[in-house]
């Protein structure tokens, strides 16, 4: 009897001396290990291809990294600036699989102009949503987009979209953040818009922003800006 006392002190001993594990315990731990590696991992692959490049702005070596053929993107490079989507839909096989190909390249629309049935272009966005974009027209800011569509879907859908859209802005009166909202445009670009103020002609902003861009560049940044008469 006194053996079998014993025998259970030091097993007890040993658990909260050392710790030990049964083999059981060990094998789920390491379950656990390996799941949250690979949690880990699949989370980081899902952030690496949320990117959503604009396809006026890709570089080659962006083109190429999303699987584009070589003849694809020395079209895109050629034909660029793409004005609208549909522009760049049109060059797009009929073959490629747009929905994929959409989520990771797109020339951003215009939330104010574009048809209700384009935005349903976008990876995601059905007959619903489609409509919800267009309900709240005319957008004055991107922070009402975010707003409004943040009513339906979480914070990181809506940061989803924005890859996708734009709200235009009026030269004269558009505050810097909402200037610098806009695809493409950033410091240096929007001090270059807020300092030719105030702005009487598109005329003026093809002049003056004219002196920092080449027209094709230029051709992408009118059509985010207006004039309010």
């Amino acid at each position: 009897m006194k053996i079998v006392h014993l025998f259970f002190a030091v097993i007890a001993l040993c658990l909260m001396t050392f710790g030990c594990q049964t083999p059981s315990d060990e094998g789920q731990d390491n379950d656990a290990a390996t799941e949250q590696t690979e949690t880990k991992n699949k989370a980081g692959e899902e952030m690496a291809s949320s990117t959503v490049y604009n396809a006026n702005l890709a570089t080659e070596a962006d083109l190429n990294s999303i699987g584009l053929s070589s003849s694809m993107v020395a079209q895109i490079l050629e034909e660029r600036p793409f004005l609208t989507m549909n522009a760049f839909d049109a060059i797009v096989s009929p073959e490629e699989n747009r929905e994929e190909l959409y989520a990771k390249i797109f020339v951003p629309f215009n939330l104010n102009t574009t048809a209700e049935a384009d935005f349903k272009m976008i990876p995601g966005v059905g007959d619903r949503m489609a409509h919800e974009f267009e309900e709240y027209r005319p957008y004055t800011s991107i922070q009402q987009f975010r707003r409004e569509i943040g009513k339906y879907v979480d914070e990181a859908e809506v940061a989803r979209y924005e890859n996708y859209v734009f709200v235009p802005v009026e030269l004269n009166s558009a505050t810097e953040a909402d200037i610098k909202a806009l695809p493409g445009v950033g410091d240096r670009m929007a001090h270059e818009f807020e300092e030719y103020r105030p702005y009487t002609s598109m005329e003026q902003f093809r002049k003056e922003i004219g002196k920092y861009v080449d027209d094709k560049e230029l051709a992408r940044l009118e059509r985010f800006v207006y004039i309010k008469e």
